[in-house]
């Protein structure tokens, strides 16, 4: 598929695949018979990168941490222990950001109930 195709299946921009594919997170493959475009095709497995990539990026991987998974889910280059650290730290790190929110959020209940109470 091309990637204007893939942009419509994946719902992520042109732009932003491109970036991707800057980065070395996918790739695209050019036909040697063709001399008169420059098309990039992408198959299945793409989409299934992409869609890694997106729920990462919602969990709060950085690009450079999903380069690491997509490494070692396709290309099995880390070790499963590796691998393993990365998601337990993942985890480490929600879990303080969670805390910290907590506190905030505790913080502001009791603003907003002074500022209620002209306490303020």
């Amino acid at each position: 598929m091309l990637i204007n195709e893939l942009s419509k299946k994946t719902g992520l921009s042109i732009h932003t695949i491109r970036y991707y594919e800057n980065l070395g997170m996918i790739k695209g493959l050019t036909d040697e018979n063709v001399k008169s475009n420059n098309y990039k095709h992408y198959d299945g497995n793409t989409i299934e990168r992409l869609e890694i990539i997106m729920e990462a990026r919602e969990v709060g991987f950085s690009l450079a941490e999903i380069k690491k998974i997509l490494t070692s889910w396709f290309e099995s280059t880390e070790s499963k222990p590796e691998t393993l650290e990365l998601f337990q730290a993942k985890i480490k790190e929600i879990d303080n950001k969670m805390r910290y929110f907590k506190q905030t959020k505790n913080l502001l209940e009791k603003i907003c109930d002074k500022i209620q109470n002209d306490d303020l």
